[in-house]
């Protein structure tokens, strides 16, 4: 599976995801925060009106995610701790042009997992403690081979969101680009701009610096 820190470009990459994740989520008028005391990188507690929920967002370069088994074989380190999967993936692990995001109920995911786990049991592999089971989804669920088992998760959930992934090397004026295109000239707020050059850049908004001179 992608080795999502064998590069800078797979770091960059992760990051970009992760916030394509959060902000499609804050298009479907969710608030997202970090829980206090919680350690976990991906875990977000998300509200809309009186709904609270917990949330991972895991993101995938290579249309596989996992999640490894806690260390008393008990359960599932986070997926056995939260109420929604968010899977952020890409159309093609080869030739990404697309990020789809998914929000799959935390209890089909751990279904999904169990039953896998169990499948590969079966099957007399070794799955050590704390290493990430992994499953496709966009390969359909399939008794053979064991690695198929739980699978296809994304087929089953249609995407939240599909956005386009722009080139790495995309500058501020080819980000500010659609806004000019159609003629609007209302201002761009500080806010706005910094949002944007993050998810295009991979990184989070507060480190995106703008210096603005008359």
């Amino acid at each position: 599976m992608t080795n999502v820190f064998g590069n800078p470009k797979k770091v960059s990459m992760r990051s970009r995801l992760f916030q394509i994740g959060v902000e499609a989520l804050e298009r479907e008028d969710w608030t997202v925060e970090r829980i206090p005391g919680v350690g976990k990188s991906s875990v977000r507690r998300i509200t809309k009106g009186d709904k609270s929920r917990v949330v991972s967002i895991r993101t995938t370069q290579d249309t596989y995610i996992a999640f490894p088994r806690n260390k008393d074989d008990s359960g599932w380190v986070t997926l056995s701790d939260v109420d929604v999967v968010v899977a952020v993936s890409v159309d093609d692990g080869d030739d990404p042009k697309v990020a789809l995001v998914h929000m799959i109920d935390g209890d089909e995911m751990r279904d999904r997992f169990d039953r896998a786990y169990a499948a590969r049991l079966g099957a007399g592999h070794s799955i050590p403690l704390g290493r990430g089971v992994w499953l496709p989804l966009y390969i359909p669920e399939a008794a053979d081979p064991p690695s198929q088992v739980g699978g296809g998760a994304g087929l089953n959930n249609a995407p939240l969101a599909r956005i386009p992934l722009k080139p790495k090397d995309a500058d501020a004026d080819a980000i500010l680009e659609p806004a000019e295109a159609d003629g609007d000239d209302k201002p761009l707020t500080i806010v706005e701009a910094k949002r944007r050059l993050a998810l295009s850049f991979g990184v989070d908004p507060s480190n995106v610096k703008i210096t603005v001179e008359a």
